[in-house]
């Protein structure tokens, strides 16, 4: 570091390997060298967490300073003269990469990361072939008694990102460091598996992990046994948020909206019916919204906050179940599309509901979670049978041979594939709100909105508050995205420190464009991306609010009869209940 606090606003001037460079006094080795064209390797650092600058993988070289710097955590200053490749720093950064290696099982045919890890990228880069030290790698057990997160803490390189988010980020506090020196490792409260700690299961863990040591359960098995089993019918339904982030498995930019082609690689994969749970997502607010209604005339709790994120869900019975009474009854678009796969679909299609696997798509680690409770059933059957994420979606492709950016566009089945702009932009923070206001103000008002675009609500800040004009009423919102974020607000609404109506709140930074089962290397400018992407589907839609889905008349019309009826009830909607923190689901 500098010797004094530096000043974002004074420029200074650098010189990297000899080349000169002009920045904020504010920046970081690693990001001038960047600007000169110089990409430093990392391990531990991760652009969107706190620098913690253990790993030394990033050191440099500075003129008239006898030890290196990690370039990761050292700003830069006027005049200082940085050498990024120097014999001392390679070799350096060789013994650094030699010593993980040393502690790491290299089996990496069996890791789930192989290909996609940061480690074997960088063993590679550094023409590591055959590591210098015996390996003394210990295989632990791998705990994946959960069914969504499986840790094999075997590969843990120790670089502490997974606790940055848990702690910091989330605020949710599962995961943790123990112990100091060679004993120093990553691990739960006491050991414990996941399912007795405080984890909610967002797998935000699991997009920054560099490696292989957390990944979610892999249930592709499950659905190719389904599919190639005659006797069963077997539908998907895919979440908005998987079809701009799918095409970055297959080389396209992020936000690449690959709607078309990933209904195609569904059907070549042997899906009976691909549909989207952009459906369902339509019908969610039409429930939604007119429970927001219902309460604002009737005295109900308010605000009311939105229940579509089940790591949200998780997190609110485990840490704030006395404002239960304020989280929506209704179940996500996954569930309700589940409930509706095995009632609606069966009986319009004439198909025997027994016979239906219901298989969902998700950009999300918590909906394995949300799918098993057993509170999910009110179809008489599961209403989702299995979820796979974005990741495994990929991997399914992959593994049949078609080449995914060379298929021709095709559309989604009916009647549950037809959806509305408002949908779609449920992936990302604030879309579930903007959505909700496009419907509740032509309710409300009984007058057509003439912009439906509520851009003050978008973008990626934590906290987002608005006030909406219905026509004179006045509707006052706020939208949270990150848990450390929703704690903000919650701790607001239980001190009774604001004057909300309806809040939003997305588990994962970013909203579902961020979940943990979106493709590896997930950053902000990635989720910028994929956020751009959701809103282009959007404005490109025919139709942008959800009460003017034909095919969402039409289920209300022949089957549920309207939002909030007893059918709605029992179908749509469900309770969620207090936990106990230290044990979650037990």
């Amino acid at each position: 570091m500098g010797h004094h606090a530096s000043d974002p606003n004074k420029i200074v001037n650098v010189t990297i390997d000899g080349i000169t460079v002009a920045c904020p006094e504010t920046t970081l080795i690693l990001d001038a060298a960047k600007m000169v064209g110089i990409d430093i390797p990392v391990l531990c650092y991760h652009p969107d967490l706190k620098v913690r600058a253990t790993c030394r993988v990033c050191v440099v070289e500075v003129k008239g300073q006898r030890k290196l710097k990690p370039a990761c955590g050292t700003e830069v200053w006027d005049g200082a003269e940085i050498i990024t490749n120097s014999p001392a720093v390679r070799q350096a950064r060789e013994d650094v990469l030699e010593l993980i290696l040393a502690e790491h099982p290299q089996d990496c045919l069996n890791c789930v990361r192989n290909t996609s890890c940061e480690l074997q990228k960088l063993a590679r880069d550094f023409g590591i072939s055959k590591p210098l030290f015996k390996n003394e790698s210990k295989q632990l057990p791998i705990e994946d008694s959960d069914g969504a997160i499986v840790r094999d803490m075997s590969k843990c390189v120790k670089c502490g990102r997974c606790v940055e988010m848990c702690q910091e980020v989330q605020n949710v506090g599962a995961i943790n460091t123990a112990h100091r020196s060679g004993e120093y490792e990553i691990t739960t409260a006491f050991n414990r598996p996941l399912q007795d700690t405080t984890c909610v299961y967002c797998g935000q863990c699991v997009s920054v992990c560099p490696v292989g040591a957390l990944y979610e359960k892999d249930d592709t098995e499950k659905v190719w046994q389904a599919i190639g089993n005659e006797d069963q019918h077997v539908v998907v339904q895919v979440a908005p948020a998987v079809r701009v982030a799918l095409g970055e498995e297959f080389g396209m930019d992020p936000g690449s909206i690959t709607t078309g082609k990933m209904v195609a690689a569904l059907r070549r994969l042997g899906f009976d019916k691909v549909f989207d749970t952009d459906f369902s997502a339509d019908v969610t607010i039409m429930e939604e919204g007119s429970e927001l209604l219902e309460r604002m005339s009737q005295g109900g709790t308010l605000p009311l906050i939105t229940s579509c994120s089940p790591g949200w869900v998780n997190f609110v019975e485990g840490f704030y179940p006395e404002l239960l009474p304020n989280v929506s009854t209704c179940k996500s678009p996954q569930q309700m599309f589940g409930a509706l796969v095995k009632t609606y679909y069966p009986q319009k299609a004439g198909i025997d509901a027994s016979k239906i696997v219901s298989v969902s798509i998700m950009p999300c680690v918590a909906k394995k979670r949300e799918s098993a409770r057993p509170e999910m059933n009110d179809s008489g059957y599961r209403d989702v049978d299995i979820v796979l994420t974005t990741r495994e979606l990929a991997r399914m492709i992959k593994q049949s041979g078609f080449d995914f950016n060379k298929l021709a566009n095709e559309e989604f089945d009916n009647p549950m594939g037809m959806s509305t702009g408002a949908a779609v932009i449920f992936g990302t923070s604030g879309g579930v709100m903007e959505a909700a206001l496009r419907t509740v103000y032509e309710v409300v008002t009984g007058k057509e909105l003439a912009n439906v675009d509520f851009k003050d609500i978008r973008g990626l800040t934590g906290v987002k508050e608005a006030e909406v004009d219905l026509d004179g009423k006045k509707v006052k919102v706020a939208i949270a995205n990150g848990l450390k974020n929703a704690r903000v607000i919650l701790d607001k609404i239980k001190a009774g420190e604001c004057d909300y109506q309806f809040v939003e709140i997305m588990c994962c930074p970013g909203g579902c464009i961020g979940g943990g089962g979106q493709p590896w290397g997930t950053t902000t400018v990635t989720k910028e991306a994929r956020m751009a992407g959701l809103y282009q589907v959007d404005s490109d839609k025919a139709i942008r609010q959800s009460h003017k889905n034909p095919a969402v008349k039409a289920l209300y019309d022949e089957f549920l009869g309207k939002p909030l009826s007893r059918k709605s009830h029992k179908l749509l909607h469900t309770h969620y209940y207090p936990r106990n923190k230290n044990s979650m689901f037990s």
